[in-house]
Order: structure tokens, then sequence, then C-alpha cells
């Protein structure tokens, strides 16, 4: 069975301008408008509520020595790691509706705490700013996948002494454009790694086939499959915080979905802005889309595989 879980967080973000916060923390209220609740559990699924973010403040260190919002980051990661593993120890199906890229932190401490499982990281940014190679460090939206594979601070990289939560052998990212100052070093510490442009040239169910031959499935309890939805290209999806150029198609993103999500534990979707689409023309998009992605999921006899 499928089960869903609202996560409405903008804690990992920067203002979008002074004096402001970013509108992430809308996405579940905006996809449940336009019909996302509705339909999935119309297929089967079951709503299992919604895990609150503290308030976002706007209080990174000038020093850069912590996270942006560093204590509610690991409060909601602590709570949110407890609804997500109930939800895997009743053998279920799950996907996380977001928020903003933090949210991966918590599932990671979940899935940690509950046997060995992979990662695959569907992002048009490598997320991989962390204070090895960078003095700009702060905003956990952009550093999610550094922070899940151990490489930030303790404080959010080691919650209860869980580092890291994915090893980078069992950790593929897919869909960061070519240009991304860290693609190099994330090619060098991940079991593959892929860019959009790359994905288009190959083909996306070739590319899934890879990505499942790189992963060491024999050796993991599952994977999980995160989902930020700036992997498409901003002509498609415009409604994110950091549109960049060259990304993915609709079509695109679903063939490679379509290998991949029958074998996860589950999925979490994240980055839509509900505030840079009024009219809601790009929550329906991805009603439509994660709709059609998630149908293997949305059935009560679809076990975990």
């Amino acid at each position: 069975m499928l089960t869903i879980i609202s996560a409405p967080s903008n804690l990992g973000l920067r203002p979008p301008e002074p004096g402001s916060v970013p509108g992430t923390a809308k996405a579940p209220d905006a996809l449940r408008e336009a019909g996302l609740y509705r339909r999935l559990v119309a297929s089967g699924a079951r709503d299992s509520g919604v895990v609150l973010a503290g308030r976002y403040r706007d209080d990174l260190d000038p020093q850069r020595s912590r996270l942006r919002n560093q204590e509610a980051i690991v409060d909601h990661a602590r709570r949110l790691s407890e609804r997500v593993g109930a939800c895997i120890d009743r053998d279920e199906k799950v996907l996380i509706l977001g928020g903003d890229c933090s949210l991966l932190v918590g599932i990671g401490l979940a899935l940690s705490q509950r046997g060995r499982f992979g990662l695959i990281h569907l992002d048009g940014h490598t997320d991989f700013r962390h204070p090895g190679n960078s003095h700009e460090c702060g905003s956990l939206g952009g550093e999610d996948l550094a922070a899940v594979v151990g490489r930030h601070w303790d404080s959010v990289a080691d919650i209860d002494e869980h580092r890291p939560y994915f090893r980078t052998e069992d950790t593929a990212h897919l869909g960061s454009r070519s240009d991304d100052e860290h693609l190099e070093e994330v090619g060098d510490a991940l079991a593959f790694v892929m860019p959009a442009e790359a994905i288009r040239s190959s083909g996306p169910p070739r590319v899934a086939a890879q990505v499942l031959a790189a992963l060491p499935l024999d050796l993991l309890d599952g994977y999980w499959i995160h989902l930020d939805v700036d992997i498409l290209d901003p002509s498609i999806m415009p409604a994110v915080d950091s549109p960049a150029d060259n990304g993915l198609s609709a079509e695109d993103l679903l063939a490679l979905l379509a290998p991949l999500v029958p074998g996860a534990v589950g999925l979490d979707i994240t980055i839509y802005d509900p505030d840079l689409d009024p009219e809601g023309t790009y929550a329906r998009l991805l009603t439509e889309l994660a709709t059609e992605a998630l149908s293997p999921f949305a059935h009560n006899d679809c076990a975990r595989q």
C-alpha cells in the first residue's frame, strides 16, 4: 500500500528576498487542491497526515558555522524519521510531499536505523555543497546530498550517531546540469552520476537500467528515490527556487522513473513553490506526473519488493 505523508517545510532554503520566506511549505496543500491526494487515495493509497516544521527564521550565522534554521531542521528530521519509520515497519510504500530538500535528512535517518538502504537522488543540482568544498554553507536545501552521505557538519550529518544515512557506494545522482560546480566531486564519490544532458542523449530507460546495475542491490534492504522537481527544464516547471536550463522534459522524467519506482521503498517530491504558481498550473502538471509515475505504488497489493 502507498501511504502519503505531508512535510510542508521551507527550512532549508534562503529567503527569496529580504524579509520574505520561501513558499515550498505550501506545496502539499497546493497539490491537494490540484487533486493529487484524491486521485492517489482513489487508487488505494492512504493519507498518513502531516509532519509540521518549525517556524522559519532567517538566522544564518555570518561566520557560516551552522545551518540556517538548524535546530528546527534537526527537530523536524527526528519527527519525520519517526513517521517514515513507522510506515516502513508496516511494509508500506511511502510518498512524502514537501517541502524543500532538507527533508532527505529525516528520511535517511529513518532508513539508516532499519538496515542498509540505497538512494537515487534526482535533482537539477548536485546539492553537494559542504564545509570541505565551500565557505558558503548554511542552507541545507542545497547541501542535502552531502549531508546524507556524511560529508557535512555533525549536527545534521550525524543525528543520533547514525552517520552516514546512505553510503556513497549505495548512492546515485542524476539530473544536475553539466556546469554544476560540484559535479566532478560527486562523480568521484558516488556509485553512479549522470547530468541531465547525458540522460537525454543516452535515453532515460537505458540510464535507469545503468543506475540499478551500479547499485549493490543484493546487499541493500531497498532504495529510496529523492525527486527535486527542478530536474525538469524551467520551460516546463518554472515554479522552483533555483531553475536551471537544459533540464529534462516531462516525458524524460516519466521514462526515467518507470523502471525505478517499482523497486523503491519510497519517494519524496520537493522544491515546488506555489508562490510562483498563483494559478495552480504547475501543481496540476505535477499531479499528472506524480499520478502516472506512482501507479505501481498506489494499489493495495503492491508489497515491497
